[in-house]
């Protein structure tokens, strides 16, 4: 059977554009781990070819499938050796939150120019735009917060690490295999839905106000 006798030509578009958002957002979420680790002193991840935008060197297939229809996903794990940090815990926690980070960054360069898009009407000669820029917004703001669980082996649990004992911490690690499974158990039967989708709305309420400064300028 023919792909427009399963989907309407604008869900073909839809899932095209979500591809393409993919693309963009696994690799800018790696590479910052990578830059932030570089910068930090450990090359380990620059030695592995993680510096990069090239999506294949990052992209976890079943992953990026997760993202591309549900949209939430992940990547391989940029691998790092705290001990070339200065301070393993602040290193740890720092190139951590990079990922996130970038991401909340292409969200918000992207609701800028989703604003810009409806006050100059673009949105009418170029209908797919707003279109590409809400996905853009949104699937960057999931892919942050879905990695800032502050459970291993998520970012967010390098981030915790400030605050938790290390006996603790590397406990856990030794089971983030099976947290990582019970999480996507709870992600595929819906139970993190509401959590995370309130989490995702108040990350977009939050740009929203932040690129205020849009509105003002069209509105005078």
């Amino acid at each position: 059977m023919p792909l427009q006798g399963l989907l309407s030509p604008y869900q073909i578009l839809a899932y095209l554009l979500r591809a393409v958002v993919v693309l963009i957002a696994i690799p800018f979420h790696e590479a910052a781990h990578a830059l932030v680790s570089h910068w930090l002193g450990d090359d380990t991840a620059v030695r592995a070819g993680r510096l990069s935008l090239n999506p294949m060197r990052h992209f976890d297939p079943l992953g990026a499938l997760c993202m591309l229809v549900g949209g939430i996903g992940w990547a391989r794990p940029v691998g790092v050796n705290p001990r070339n940090y200065k301070d393993p815990k602040v290193g740890m926690a720092v190139s951590a939150a990079a990922g996130p980070l970038s991401n909340f960054l292409l969200a918000f360069v992207s609701m800028i120019l989703y604003k810009i898009v409806y006050y100059t009407g673009a949105a009418q000669a170029v209908q797919a735009l707003p279109l590409f820029l809400y996905d853009m917004i949104v699937m960057n703001l999931s892919l942050a917060v879905f990695n800032l669980i502050p459970v291993p082996p998520f970012d967010g649990s390098r981030i915790v690490l400030l605050v938790l004992p290390p006996r603790l911490y590397f406990k856990a690690m030794q089971y983030e295999r099976y947290i990582m499974l019970a999480v996507l158990l709870l992600v595929f039967l819906g139970a993190l839905d509401v959590p995370l989708s309130l989490a995702v709305n108040f990350c977009w309420d939050r740009l929203v106000a932040w690129t205020g400064f849009v509105d003002g300028f069209f509105w005078g």
